[in-house]
């Protein structure tokens, strides 16, 4: 009965509080304002909790599959936690993507074409910046075309090309492309470079050009040591798309490229000898591999470990690369 009585109690209490807020119409256009205030705070947080879940989704459910025991791979019960967590599935993951040796391949390819690019594009996007020349403006207008048109319309041209001048198969095209200023997004890059050095002070340029510098002086050594924030941002950019491309890889190189990307494709070719490496072949039988529940949770499996490297270099350069992005005008 008390318990009953002090709730009735401060029911009536807040009612009263309630309609003495309500007495004057100035109390009344607050409240009403609290009142939306607060219902438009619920539908911002309900948005966002919304958007993460739709966007951390299917990294959750790889998980979920990832740490799976494979012996568990047909059990309709279990969904999101597993029975029984297992490495095993990372285990032959990694014998099937061969992922020590490809990693290294890929490090080195993905470094040294980001380099590449990031030489070609800052030159291209300072001249047209700063250098007017006749038909600069249609250059320009070329160059962020390739922006638009998609990677398959541009490829076969460039095999033709390619393979006229002999270079057809061999590791060299991919760097020679990158250095030209024709690989992976070069337009984008280009664009980046073009929009932060047209922010930065001409007078800077003119005090140098005073000073006897001539046009490549300038760019080395007022452009350049002001341009920290596009070459993170571009050089960002650049790695993550070299390593996560298969499409040119794969095609300028002929497969002589060891990468993450092209060996997670070759996956399902080795996953038998990987079953065995990790001995769990015998464990399993011999009509896994047609499983296609298995295969899938192997190549989920292999998905995360191509992206492990990517997450933890972006968890230390997160902050550098969002100022880059503010910097460079790419926003805006």
């Amino acid at each position: 009965m008390t318990n009953k009585f002090n709730l009735k109690h401060r029911f009536a209490s807040g009612f009263q509080n309630i309609k003495e807020q309500l007495e004057t119409p100035l109390r009344r256009q607050l409240f009403f304002k609290r009142i939306i205030l607060f219902i438009v705070n619920v539908l911002k947080y309900m948005l966002i909790i919304g958007l993460c879940f739709i966007i951390l989704y299917p990294i959750i459910l790889q998980l979920a599959i990832a740490f799976r025991a494979p012996e568990d791979v047909n059990n309709p019960a279990i969904l999101w936690i597993p029975a029984r967590f297992s490495l095993k599935n990372f285990e032959v993951a990694i014998i099937a993507l061969k992922y020590w040796e490809a990693l290294r391949y890929t490090v080195i390819v993905s470094l040294s074409i980001t380099l590449l690019q990031l030489i070609s594009t800052s030159l291209a996007g300072y001249a047209f910046a700063r250098l007017r020349f006749r038909g600069s403006s249609l250059l320009f207008g070329l160059a962020l075309f390739t922006i638009i048109v998609p990677q398959t319309v541009i490829a076969l041209p460039l095999l033709r090309s390619v393979t006229r001048m002999g270079l057809i198969d061999k590791p060299i095209t991919l760097f020679l492309m990158s250095g030209l200023g024709m690989g992976i997004r070069s337009g984008i890059f280009i664009y980046l470079f073009r929009q932060f050095y047209r922010g930065i002070p001409i007078e800077l340029e003119e005090a140098a050009v005073v000073d006897g510098a001539n046009a490549f002086q300038v760019f080395h050594r007022i452009m350049l040591p002001n341009a920290k924030p596009a070459i993170i941002t571009v050089g960002l950019l650049s790695f993550v798309w070299q390593w996560n491309d298969f499409y040119f890889t794969k095609i300028f190189s002929g497969g002589k490229y060891f990468t993450l990307t092209t060996q997670q494709v070759a996956v399902l070719y080795g996953l038998q000898q990987a079953l065995a490496d990790a001995g769990v072949w015998s464990l399993l039988g011999q009509d896994i591999t047609d499983n296609p529940y298995f295969t899938s949770m192997i190549l989920n499996t292999s998905g995360i470990l191509v992206m492990l490297p990517l997450l933890i270099i972006y968890f230390f350069v997160q902050k550098m690369f969002v100022e880059g992005i503010e910097r460079s005008g790419i926003v805006g």
